[in-house]
């Protein structure tokens, strides 16, 4: 099966749904196999298990706004120009917990004081444009931080716990982009969508990419190797230098221990390398 093609079914199927929640999509093993063995891809929508993600005032508390003021940022979008008082009623607040919450959103930029002769109301900022002035202003503190970087002590690389499935993804999307040579990863085929831009800009750069995974998948250029069933279990080797392995998935315990401890570097190699020799001799004997 064609990652690609399945990753353009999948937003194919996202388009549908027009509530204006984030979706995630989460297939079985059963469905991914039908989908492989019999039939165009497409046939793999119907059999979709659809979740839904954040919600619109939580994706907006990621620019930086209190859940409250997230909640009137939603209210001002719905309503355009409105009092304070207004605020307060809909919402169910205080005045002055809406009047406090407005001053800050005016601060931050997500917000605006129309004075209308003697009525005081506010307006949201578009919310286009309050995005990108948000992250045009972290982007600008990012350079700063970097110029600005304290010198860091030498130390030895030590091993650290990774938990929470946001997390994990994070550090292993950061591994992947910061490869240099080549890079190894095992986890089950559904995971593998999840990974699909890192490492197809990996392959495009001439770096190597191993995948050992459960179903028989085209991954671009990377050398695929299949096998047993990996479950929710999730490992990559970045450059021979770094190890993430673990849990990762809906029902785990979502805890991964990542190290550049050299020994364990070499140990959890020596056990992908063996595993990939017994994955090509079960393929020869075939």
């Amino acid at each position: 099966m064609d990652l690609r093609m399945l990753l353009i079914t999948v937003q194919e199927c996202k388009k549908r749904l027009t509530d204006g929640n984030e979706w995630f999509i989460v297939f079985h093993e059963r469905t991914t196999r039908k989908a492989v063995t019999g039939g165009p891809v497409r046939a793999a929508c119907r059999y979709v298990k659809v979740m839904e993600g954040k919600t619109f005032v939580e994706r907006l508390m990621e620019f930086a706004l209190t859940r409250q003021e997230a909640g009137i940022y939603e209210c001002l979008l719905r309503e355009g120009k409105i009092t304070g008082y207004e605020v307060a009623k809909q919402l169910g607040i205080s005045r002055s917990n809406a009047y406090n919450s407005l001053a800050s959103m005016t601060e931050k930029g997500a917000a605006c004081l129309v004075e209308e002769g003697t009525t005081r109301k506010y307006a949201p900022v578009p919310l286009d444009e309050f995005c990108k002035n948000r992250i045009r202003r972290l982007e600008n503190h990012t350079r700063w931080l970097k110029e600005h970087l304290p010198e860091e002590k030498t130390f030895v690389e030590g091993y650290i716990t990774i938990e929470g499935a946001e997390h994990i993804l994070d550090k292993i999307r950061n591994l992947l982009l910061k490869t240099q040579e080549r890079v190894y990863l095992s986890c089950t085929s559904n995971y593998l969508l999840l990974f699909l831009d890192e490492c197809e800009t990996l392959t495009k750069a001439r770096k190597k990419v191993v995948v050992i995974t459960d179903q028989p998948v085209r991954f671009g250029n990377a050398k695929v190797y299949v096998g047993s069933d990996r479950g929710m279990q999730i490992g990559v080797i970045a450059d021979s230098k770094y190890v993430l392995t673990g849990e990762y998935g809906e029902g785990s315990m979502n805890t991964c221990l990542y190290s550049g401890q050299k020994n364990f570097v070499e140990l959890f190699k020596r056990a992908l390398a063996n595993e990939m020799k017994l994955f090509a001799m079960q393929e020869e004997n075939q």
